[in-house]
C-alpha cells in the first residue's frame, strides 16, 4: 500500500494530488461558458456541483483543523439531507468565486494537515478518521465531483492511475461502512483486489458483514484484477462494471469467477 516518509506526514504524493485535482477543477470551471448546464446522472446543474465541492473542501478543512463540524449520520441518506441543506443556505453559484474556495479550502486542509499529527483521530461525516485518511476521503470526493464536472463541459477528466491509487486509505477504510445491506444479506465471500501497479487488499464477507485488509485472502474465492482508474470510477458509481470488463480494464478469475461483477453492487457510495 501507499507509503509514508515520517508518522507525521501525510502519504507520499497526496499533498500534491490534492493540490493539482484542486487545481484541474478551477482550471475547467474558469472555461465554462456558464453554470446552469446539467451534470450527468446527477440532480445538479454546475453551480450546483461545484458549489457542493467548495462546501465540502472547507468541511473537511474545518475537521483538519480541529474543528468539530456535523454533517449527517454518516448514512447516504443523511448526507444527502445535509448537502441539500448546505446548498439551500449558499447563494454562490459563479465559476469564479467558486475555483478560488475550491483551491482555497485545499490549502487549508493541507496547511492543516502540516501543522497537526497526521494520524490524530478525528470524527467525520464517515467516521473516525486520521488526519492522512481524511486527505484521501477529500482527494476522492474532489475526483469523483471533478469526473462529472469535465464530462458535464465536456473537458479531459484528471482521474488517473497515481490519484486513484492515493483514494485507497479511504476507499479500503470506509467500506464496511457503506456495504449494501440489500445486496449482502446471507453472503459469505473471500475477494482478493489487485490493482494494476502493486497495490492490493482483501475484502471478506461473513453472513453479509464485510471485513477489509491490506492482506489478500489466501483462498480468496474470487480475484479481481483491475485498472486503478477504473477502480475508483466503477466505486463511486461513476462506470459500470460490464463496459470496464468488455474495455479490457477488469479480469476476474478464481474458484467463483462469476461473482467478480457482482462485487461493486455490494456498496453504495454515500
Amino acid at each position: 500500500m501507499v507509503g509514508q516518509d515520517r508518522q507525521d506526514t501525510l502519504p507520499h504524493g497526496l499533498a500534491d494530488a490534492i493540490r493539482a485535482t484542486a487545481s484541474d477543477i478551477a482550471e475547467i470551471l474558469r472555461g465554462a461558458p456558464g453554470t446552469t448546464g446539467p451534470v450527468p446522472r446527477s440532480q445538479w446543474n454546475v453551480g450546483e456541483a461545484a458549489a457542493h465541492l467548495a462546501q465540502a473542501n472547507e468541511l473537511m478543512a474545518d475537521i483538519a483543523a480541529g474543528h468539530s463540524r456535523s454533517h449527517g449520520d454518516g448514512t447516504p441518506q443523511s448526507l444527502a439531507e445535509a448537502n441539500a441543506r448546505a446548498l439551500a443556505s449558499f447563494g454562490e453559484r459563479d465559476a469564479e468565486p467558486l475555483a478560488a474556495m475550491i483551491v482555497e479550502q485545499a490549502e487549508a486542509y493541507l496547511g492543516a494537515a502540516a501543522e497537526r499529527p497526521s494520524h490524530e483521530t478525528l470524527m467525520t461525516p464517515l467516521g473516525p478518521m486520521t488526519r492522512a485518511v481524511l486527505g484521501s476521503y477529500l482527494l476522492t470526493h474532489m475526483l469523483g465531483h471533478g469526473y462529472d464536472l469535465a464530462r458535464a463541459l465536456k473537458r479531459p477528466h484528471m482521474v488517473d492511475r497515481a490519484r486513484a491509487v492515493l483514494t485507497l486509505p479511504f476507499m479500503t477504510g470506509v467500506m464496511p461502512r457503506v456495504t449494501d445491506a440489500k445486496t449482502t444479506v446471507g453472503l459469505t465471500a473471500r475477494y482478493s483486489v489487485r490493482l494494476w501497479g502493486g497495490d492490493h487488499f482483501g475484502v471478506t464477507f461473513t453472513d453479509g458483514r464485510a471485513t477489509v485488509g491490506s492482506r489478500v485472502p489466501e483462498r480468496a474465492d474470487c480475484t479481481i484484477s483491475i485498472e486503478p482508474a477504473t477502480f475508483l470510477l466503477m466505486a463511486l458509481g461513476r462506470c459500470a462494471p460490464a463496459n470496464a470488463i468488455a474495455r479490457g480494464r477488469v479480469y476476474v478469475w478464481g474458484r467463483k469467477p462469476w461473482i467478480g461483477p457482482r462485487f461493486p453492487t455490494y456498496f453504495k457510495a454515500p
